[in-house]
């Protein structure tokens, strides 16, 4: 079982720590301009999205040895308009530096997206989600 733990600080305004001990800023100010001190927390939930497959993808790679340099992952989401403001659909653009072999990219990413990542597994029984990916020069 996996645990977190949650702490208000003031405000809108909590930090979250991790089962390592590791922690970050969640939320915003009450004044009027509402001026966000750390993450959103829907953003935590693209965040995490983008983190676990990245995980996968960079394992998967270093294993095959493929000479990549650089991997960068946007994770982009739509919300419905009104409140929960539920992700209707989540994508993510994986890209790669170096010369790396495509079909073992295409491979790594499917891998992690449909077996390995408990993320996008976790949230691919609600919403929908999509990637695609591109191979930059080194």
């Amino acid at each position: 079982m996996k645990q977190i733990k949650l702490r208000w600080i003031e405000d809108q305004v909590m930090v979250g720590t991790d089962s390592n001990n590791h922690s970050i800023v969640i939320g915003k100010t009450a004044d009027p301009d509402g001026a966000w001190l750390g993450v959103k927390p829907a953003e935590l939930l693209l965040m995490a999205a983008a983190a676990c497959s990245s995980w996968d993808v960079l394992e998967i790679l270093t294993k095959q040895k493929e000479p990549f340099k650089d991997l960068t992952v946007i994770c982009t989401g739509e919300q419905q308009a009104e409140a929960p403001w539920t992700f209707t659909n989540i994508h993510l653009r994986y890209s790669v530096s170096g010369k790396v072999n495509e079909e073992k990219l295409k491979r790594a990413i499917r891998l992690s997206e449909e077996k390995y990542c408990s993320v996008t597994n976790t949230l691919r029984k609600g919403t929908e989600v999509t990637s695609d990916y591109e191979i930059l020069p080194e």
